[in-house]
């Protein structure tokens, strides 16, 4: 099954994606380019960008999101806390928001709903405190919804965000360890009900040992369920 008209997403490795909206704006999630090992060699740098989302301030989500920030000047949708961080270092461009809130950003609508995960940002020597974790239902300018879930676990309020806001697609980590492995996927599939997953967040590491492959076992009750399993640098278009 084919996305609408004008959706691009392109899987640049491990959490990052880059997303080309029906009205051509740029978005890019979790940017982790240069020292990302999954992402590929000729993808590792961005020209230009429409918006930036961030999920939580770990340094595989974050660690190119200042750099860019001042390079590009994109709008950048983050919990209150990193955009004060951020706001710290000169960036201007910060569109703060919190759990449950919703606003338009360059025609998107950004829906910022629960994740259960950690979150904090090193910077040199120092750790500071990055709010918390969270995840985003996108809104495009055609109306497809895409539920970026973040780094999580599965938990029983995936079902309300699913009953609430219906996306067409969802982004789900199932590389265990730091995130959900393929046996609370499926639970969170089973939850939602998704019409499409591209699984993200494993094989990154040796540690992340979770595959779509094992998802795909693990859901056979879930047949009209469509897993998309993108190799890094790879589009759904």
């Amino acid at each position: 099954m084919n996305p609408p008209s004008g959706i691009k997403i392109t899987w640049l490795g491990h959490s990052t994606f880059k997303i080309l909206s029906p009205q051509k704006k740029t978005l890019l999630i979790d940017p982790w380019l240069n020292n990302n090992p999954a992402c590929p060699a000729g993808m590792k740098k961005i020209d230009s960008l429409d918006v930036m989302v961030l999920t939580h301030g770990h340094f595989d989500h974050f660690e190119d999101a200042l750099a860019l920030a001042r390079a590009l000047k994109p709008k950048v949708v983050a919990n209150f806390e990193i955009c004060q961080y951020l706001e710290s270092e000169g960036v201007e461009r910060t569109c703060a928001m919190n759990k449950g809130g919703t606003q338009t950003v360059d025609g998107i609508r950004f829906t910022m709903v629960p994740a259960s995960h950690t979150s904090s940002i090193r910077v040199g020597d120092r750790v500071l405190p990055g709010g918390e974790a969270v995840g985003y239902v996108l809104e495009f300018e055609n109306g497809f919804k895409i539920y970026e879930a973040g780094d999580t676990t599965v938990f029983g309020d995936m079902k309300l965000i699913a009953e609430l806001y219906r996306p067409d697609l969802t982004l789900l980590p199932i590389g265990d360890l730091f995130t959900m492995g393929p046996r609370e996927a499926a639970l969170a599939c089973r939850l939602m009900r998704p019409r499409r997953v591209i699984p993200k967040h494993y094989g990154t590491f040796p540690p992340l040992t979770g595959t779509p492959d094992a998802l795909r076992e693990l859901t056979p009750d879930l047949p009209e369920m469509e897993i998309l399993a993108l190799k890094p640098g790879e589009s759904w278009s």
